[in-house]
């Protein structure tokens, strides 16, 4: 678990995306939130990640396989960081959060420090447990894979805000550059999907160019990537990736602080939701036999 410095503790997590902008899900999840399948308040929720401006991205409705493929036990997306803009979720989600009910993470990406600085300020406002800044996205072309570049706009994201800040690495950043100067700065660090020419290395990438592989398909790389970023800093790690029965175990086991479910709400949307009430019972169950409580 991770103890944030409000006083919030993070256990388990419903990545950025996974759960929309407020925590409850896309339209085609509420049947499954309304009977109970699909239970936000088991996860620390992290918004979709918002940009500055409004991006239109690569995803379209009306026609999906353009921006999105389904790989064996996994994801692969191009979406292109589509979202409709800080501005909109300030005044349209952000009035009625709140952490009493649900506890939610705004996940933020912009490749300006600057930029990074005033959109965390923005949200000092709202009722939030934290914030993830998005230095990662595979999908987009951004100079923040500079590990230089990352750590400046993580300083300028915690100078500016009163909530604790998580970072999302990909399995290309240099963790043992990064992670050190990150240290008083952030409070945990996050793994992103894996980009396709990584993943997927000597395939044809069906989106042309760029794509991010996540889910069980992208084990082989962020697995070993959460070893790695445990031997380069006391910071706690989220690790991705959790898929099947017995995966929390396993991950723990890596030396993730916490547990993260992102595109298995996709395939699987009640499964996340099934795997932490299964791995509670197993604790309870686990206490009672030992006695402690």
């Amino acid at each position: 678990m991770i103890t944030l410095p409000n006083g919030h503790v993070i256990d388990f997590v419903a990545a950025s995306g996974a759960l929309a902008y407020d925590g409850y899900g896309w339209p085609w999840e509420r049947p499954l939130l309304w009977s109970g399948l699909l239970d936000p308040r088991e996860f620390t929720v992290v918004t979709k990640t918002l940009t500055a401006a409004p991006r239109l991205g690569v995803f379209r409705w009306w026609c999906p396989w353009r921006s999105l493929r389904f790989p064996t036990e996994g994801v692969a997306n191009k979406f292109g960081l589509r979202n409709p803009g800080l501005d909109w979720w300030c005044r349209r989600v952000g009035p009625r959060v709140s952490r009493a009910r649900l506890p939610l993470i705004v996940s933020i990406h912009d490749e300006s420090p600057a930029i990074v600085g005033l959109m965390a300020k923005q949200l000092n406002e709202f009722d939030i447990v934290g914030l993830e800044l998005n230095v990662s996205c595979p999908n987009v072309g951004s100079d923040l894979a500079d590990g230089r570049k990352a750590v400046a706009a993580c300083e300028a994201a915690r100078l500016a805000s009163r909530h604790p800040l998580i970072v999302k690495l990909a399995v290309t950043h240099q963790a043992a550059q990064i992670l050190p100067r990150l240290r008083g700065v952030v409070s945990a660090v996050a793994v992103n999907s894996v980009p396709w020419s990584v993943a997927c290395a000597g395939r044809p990438n069906p989106f042309g160019t760029g794509g991010g592989v996540s889910g069980k398909a992208a084990r082989a790389w962020t697995w070993p990537y959460v070893r790695t970023l445990r031997e380069s800093s006391p910071v706690h790690v989220i690790a991705p990736g959790a898929w099947e029965e017995g995966d929390i175990e396993s991950m723990l086991a890596l030396g993730a602080a916490a547990i993260s479910f992102g595109s298995v709400f996709l395939r699987y949307p009640w499964r996340p939701t099934a795997m932490v009430r299964a791995f509670r019972r197993r604790q309870l169950t686990r206490g009672g036999e030992d006695g402690t409580e």
